[in-house]
């Protein structure tokens, strides 16, 4: 390898032995040759920009190939300087410069709104760049000019600019433009009643916003503020309202305001109460609530809706329901496995009744508190006969109830012995049965032969055959009556 412009050899290798350095130049200790013959600089500088010749020579042949070396260096940073003041609408304004310094080659600048790339088009864009090159470090500082018309949408608009290694801060710009549009706003909560104070407000789209505005009512001037209050208005205050910019009349808005005669309001009105259930629900009364017994249900929010027209006043109050804690109810049951019992203690109070049991269960629960009424459960497992007491109580007052509660052996057995129990009283019922019937045949038995022997002595007497009848027509009846309630017994 060998430089032509410096007339010197820089290194050189012989089939099969190592290179050996024949420069004794800038070059002696920074070249090298790799195993595949390049030429390998260390430490490369601008100064290394020449063209280094390498050399094949094979018998009689010899053959040069020239390389080129290029040496880049990025430039140490890019900076956006001679910011505009600000931008004004339609007006070409030199938006900055653009400086990438200490780079080689020149660096190319790109500038940037919002990320996106513009363009010279000769109309809203003109942009210009030059070179300067270093006499003493040969690197080159290249400068970009923007010149850009701006738009009303440009008021956020963030502008950068950049090489292929580096890009700028970003930068955003004031944008001025004149006011295109006004709009006049009444501040008030509803609709305006006689002597209330009616705020007007005056917006504009200009930047910088306007400060000073004529309201038109007895063309007031206002400045250094957008609004303007009318206090003490009557119903001789309806009309039409302007405000105006004050450097320009024509940028104008208007509105009509009507005042509302409280007296109407007050005498005349339709009016709605409602029982505000909840948040999301609600129940219309179509007329004024009326409590002669209050329960707990009729706790909730009460709210009453007066309407005119397009008026609405609204009004509420809470009604709260309290009471001492009663138990409406004790019981218990076997459990589903039968091995244990569940004790239900159900109790109406408010505030809402907590339980105290007088004795201590494998588990607890409670149900929902709803209107006032709750359920509380208790499961034990009782080894011996006892009794339970369930108190509820509030900051009120309390309620006690206590139940009997036998244990699960003693059931068991009860249960067996009912068993015979009622086997005894079917052969009761069976053995009354049968005696009622042979008490029915001696019966019936008895009246044939009283019959019998009546008519007998009738006979020898002489009595009259209608006497005996008669006698014995009752004789009949009390037997036959006898006779149906033997009847209903043995059916029972």
């Amino acid at each position: 390898w060998f430089l032509y412009q410096d007339n010197g050899d820089l290194l050189t290798q012989l089939k099969d032995q190592d290179a050996s350095v024949i420069a004794t130049n800038q070059y002696k200790d920074r070249v090298s040759m790799a195993e595949n013959s390049s030429l390998l600089i260390a430490a490369a500088s601008l100064k290394d920009e020449k063209i280094f010749t390498c050399m094949v020579v094979a018998g009689a042949d010899i053959s040069e190939y020239p390389v080129k070396l290029l040496i880049h260096k990025a430039p140490t940073g890019v900076e956006i300087t001679a910011l505009a003041a600000e931008l004004e609408i339609g007006k070409p304004t030199q938006l900055g410069q653009c400086t990438a310094p200490d780079s080689n080659p020149a660096a190319n600048i790109t500038w940037f709104k919002n990320k996106k790339h513009l363009v010279a088009d000769g109309k809203g864009i003109t942009i210009s760049s030059k070179v300067k090159v270093d006499e003493v470090t040969g690197l080159t500082t290249t400068s970009s000019t923007l010149q850009y018309t701006a738009e009303k949408g440009d008021t956020d608009a963030l502008f950068t600019c950049g090489t292929l290694n580096a890009l700028s801060s970003p930068v955003s710009f004031t944008v001025t433009y004149p006011t295109e549009r006004v709009s006049l706003h009444v501040i008030s909560k509803g609709p305006l009643m006689e002597g209330d104070n009616v705020t007007l407000k005056c917006k504009a789209d200009g930047n910088p916003l306007p400060t000073s505005f004529n309201f038109h009512i007895q063309v007031v001037k206002v400045e250094n503020s957008d609004s303007y209050t009318v206090t003490d208005v009557t119903r001789d205050s309806t009309g039409e309202y302007k405000c105006s910019i004050i450097d320009n009349a024509k940028m104008e808005d208007s509105k009509n305001i009507t005042i509302n005669c409280k007296s109407l309001f007050i005498y005349r009105y339709l009016y709605q109460c409602f029982k505000l259930a909840s948040i999301s629900s609600s129940i219309k009364l179509y007329k004024m609530p009326k409590f002669d017994k209050l329960t707990y249900s009729d706790s909730g929010k009460y709210e009453v809706v007066v309407t005119m027209g397009a008026l609405i006043k609204k009004a509420s109050f809470e009604l709260v329901v309290e009471g001492i804690p009663v138990i409406r109810r004790l019981a218990k049951q076997r459990g589903e496995d039968g091995q244990h019992k569940v004790l239900t203690c159900e109790a109406e109070g408010s505030p809402k009744p907590t339980v105290a049991w007088s004795v201590n269960g494998t588990s607890a629960d409670e149900s929902p508190y709803v209107n006032g009424k709750i359920s509380y459960k208790l499961t034990i497992v009782p080894t011996v006969n006892l009794t339970v007491v369930c108190t509820v109580s509030n900051e009120l007052g309390q309620d006690t109830r206590a139940i009997n509660v036998s244990t699960l052996f003693e059931e068991v057995r009860m249960d067996k012995q009912g068993s015979s129990d009622d086997s005894d009283t079917t052969k009761l019922v069976v053995g009354v049965i049968v005696g009622l019937l042979l008490a029915t045949v001696v019966v019936g038995l008895a009246y044939w032969l009283y019959m019998k022997k009546s008519k007998q002595g009738s006979w020898k007497t002489g009595e009259k055959e209608d006497g005996s009848t008669e006698e014995s027509k009752k004789l009949e009846e009390k037997i036959e009556e006898k006779l149906e309630e033997n009847s209903q017994k043995v059916e029972v």
